[in-house]
């Protein structure tokens, strides 16, 4: 009988990279032109800035044949915290003061937001409301109106001698004897908008005109967010709630509430993060006032580099924020479980 050499038969060897990635290729090919264009508008700035942060990048290196700039390490960083040579050009600089105030300029817009989107929501799904879409057509203008004049028109709104909120306080407290008659016209001038403005707990009363601008400008896309959700959630629940005797509360705070944490957190952090840099009323409407107490971060990181042309250390500023904004969004992700999933 004859016996086959076993070692002549040949191995079947590891395929090759090229082999092995055969069904991948074409999905990276796809793929590769993405990558390319978010490599060149994204990550090279975002990296460049970096490098920024960390030299006294100046108007001086703007220039194409320009020398490159100097390294200064970690002094933009600590110019930021202590002021000093910020305040040169910016005398109202105080980081921790505007991180503060725009810490609670975010939650306080976001509370307000949530709160009024979700309780509008609820009130435009009731079942038999006439009207639904039209209702929900005209609270979703404020949203498709350009920032600057939104900035601009409100503005006037709360103008000390001419605007229209305090000729509505005028007309409203005017029998009280608050108001003071100016051509025929009762109005109450509260400088709101203006450096001799006072404080009410604590805060510039600017802060106050800001909110009410934001909370008009930013609970609709709320309401529309918490209209989507509402509609997702099975009549059933309701339906076994009723014959279960639940109240209308009951159902609201045990059935409606808990089906729209899905939604609604995710979005509550996204408009934390886009209040929290809203650039437009605070520097278009305020201004800054009174004393560059209503500034935000933003704002001092534009006026950092557009009027002072001190690009280290806006881009220092931009750092700062970056990781500000993914500490608090983090931390509130883990709290709240914003990406948890609902069986």
């Amino acid at each position: 009988m004859a016996i086959k050499n076993v070692s002549a038969v040949p191995k079947a060897g590891r395929a090759s990279f090229w082999i092995r990635s055969r069904d991948t290729r074409t999905a990276y090919m796809y793929i590769l032109p993405a990558v390319v264009v978010m490599a060149v508008i994204t990550l090279f700035p975002l990296g460049f800035q970096v490098y920024m942060s960390f030299t006294d990048y100046g108007l001086k290196n703007l220039k194409y044949d320009a020398p490159a700039a100097n390294w200064v390490g970690l002094d933009n960083y600590l110019h930021i915290l202590n002021g000093d040579t910020i305040k040169n050009v910016i005398p109202s600089f105080d980081f921790v003061g505007t991180l503060t105030f725009n810490l609670w300029w975010a939650l306080s817009n976001v509370v307000f937001h949530v709160v009024l989107g979700v309780l509008i929501a609820v009130l435009l799904n009731v079942e038999g409301l006439w009207f639904k879409r039209l209702y929900r057509a005209i609270y979703i203008l404020p949203v498709v109106i350009p920032a600057i004049i939104i900035a601009t028109v409100w503005k006037k709104i709360f103008d000390t001698d001419t605007g229209v909120f305090n000729i509505l306080l005028g007309f409203l407290l005017g029998p009280l004897g608050l108001a003071t008659n100016v051509n025929g016209v009762s109005i109450i001038k509260i400088p709101w908008l203006e450096n001799s403005q006072g404080d009410f707990m604590f805060l510039p009363i600017a802060y106050y005109a800001l909110l009410f601008t934001n909370i008009w400008l930013g609970w609709p896309l709320n309401s529309v967010v918490a209209t989507g959700a509402l509609q997702s959630i099975p009549k059933d629940l309701y339906e076994a709630a009723t014959v279960d005797g639940a109240s209308g509360s009951q159902q609201f705070f045990n059935i409606t509430v808990p089906m729209l944490r899905v939604a609604m957190i995710p979005f509550a952090v996204f408009g934390f993060i886009t209040t929290f840099n809203l650039f437009h009323l605070s520097y278009f409407m305020s201004e800054g006032r009174p004393f560059g107490r209503t500034e935000l971060l933003v704002t001092q990181a534009f006026k950092l580099v557009n009027t002072n042309q001190l690009y280290g250390i806006g881009a220092a500023f931009a750092i700062y924020m970056f990781f500000i904004l993914l500490t608090i969004s983090l931390i509130t992700t883990r709290i709240t479980k914003a990406t948890a999933s609902v069986d």
